[in-house]
């Protein structure tokens, strides 16, 4: 009799933690989004990965892959027991800042609540309040409260300031709107003129820095953010976007992200590190452009150190110069004929992120250099030496 009751109430206890775990269960006939920086590409692998309350892996996965150059994903019949899960998204994807695809592939995650979602985003944003939020969680918030708090201090970074902004993860970059906009400009300012490399190193810099108190403590990394800002072309990138989506066969609205990158240029205290460079010699000799000099006497260069993204001219004025054009070529300068009428002529930089050289001898006398940065129409500085 007793071996009869042990076993109806196996049965019973059975039954009962069966019938939990299917209430439970959080069941999404579909669950879509996009990953964008720009958009990913094609071939992108998509993992989703089931945490439990704690946040910790439960070891459910699922797998997908973008199957086209919109970033788009698709995942069927997904069931949970559940609702927080980590999204991991590796591949390729468009630069919009220089109009082509990436050479290499970068990694972005989310970490999200999807008891209310059918659609899920990847992107910069996600992947920056990653970390954050996982810190936060150990300190005893809900993910909800975890997920604003975060989402408020990564917005500060950027001089930024959204109370009402929707989750990062809901975000895209190709509807209109601020929260979109807003994507767009930080997905622009963090990809600068950075390799795909340089990149995913600044983005894991940034969330190490900010896991345990939220703020941006590294001056080193606020620089970097803000050292390419002035020197984007900010029309082409929108020309660069739009371009590909049109190349898609899609209709998008492409929202105004050049206010927000011109709010964070305009407010933030990070510091501006990757100015041109002049330094005092150079290979081909002392260099006339050196700032702090204005006395010279033969074996001269013209010599500049342009980070990436930045654009110099010079123009010289006054008496006569000669440059040699062989052996010793000149390095990286583009050199227009010499005006004999206006006494002056005119160097540019052909490449940014090069350095430019040449091997130049003035006659005796009076000159003016004005020099022409990152295309200011106006001198940026002038400098009169004499020779």
């Amino acid at each position: 009799m007793k071996k009869l009751v042990v076993i109806l109430f196996s049965v019973i206890l059975l039954y009962s933690c069966e019938k939990d775990k299917s209430e439970n269960t959080i069941t999404k006939s579909e669950l879509s989004g996009v990953v964008q920086k720009g958009p990913f590409l094609n071939g992108t692998s998509i993992g989703i990965y089931e945490l439990n309350d704690d946040y910790s892996p439960t070891g459910k996965t699922f797998s997908s892959q973008i199957i086209d150059n919109t970033g788009t994903f698709q995942l069927m019949n997904v069931s949970l027991i559940s609702p927080y899960v980590q999204l991991k998204a590796d591949g390729y994807y468009f630069n919009e800042i220089t109009g082509q695809n990436s050479n290499s592939p970068i990694t972005l995650y989310a970490l999200t609540d999807i008891t209310n979602k059918t659609s899920v985003n990847v992107n910069i944003l996600s992947n920056l309040e990653k970390s954050r939020i996982e810190y936060l969680l150990t300190t005893g918030l809900s993910f909800s409260d975890a997920k604003k708090q975060a989402e408020q201090e990564i917005l500060e970074i950027f001089s930024l300031s959204k109370d009402d902004i929707a989750d990062f993860d809901l975000l895209n970059i190709t509807e209109d709107g601020d929260n979109n906009a807003i994507l767009l400009a930080v997905s622009i300012i963090t990809q600068g003129y950075r390799t795909e490399s340089e990149l995913s190193d600044l983005l894991a810099n940034i969330s190490t820095d900010i896991r345990q108190d939220g703020i941006l403590n590294s001056a080193s990394l606020g620089s970097q953010l803000i050292n390419d800002v002035r020197l984007l072309d900010l029309p082409q990138i929108r020309n660069n976007i739009e371009n590909r989506y049109s190349n898609l066969g899609m209709t998008v609205s492409i929202p105004d992200f050049e206010s927000f990158i011109q709010t964070f240029a305009d407010s933030t205290n990070y510091q501006i590190t990757n100015t041109i460079d002049y330094p005092e010699f150079s290979t081909y000799g002392e260099n006339v452009l050196f700032a702090e000099k204005t006395s010279f006497s033969n074996g001269l260069s013209l010599a500049a150190n342009l980070p990436k993204g930045a654009s110099l001219k010079i123009i010289i004025k006054g008496g006569l110069w000669y440059y040699q054009s062989l052996p010793n070529a000149p390095v990286n300068w583009t050199i227009t004929n010499y005006d004999f009428d206006l006494q002056q002529q005119s160097f540019t930089a052909t490449e940014s992120g090069k350095s430019c050289d040449l091997i130049i001898q003035f006659d005796a006398g009076t000159h003016t250099i004005e020099y022409y940065e990152n295309n200011s129409i106006t001198p940026t500085r002038v400098k009169v030496f004499t020779n």
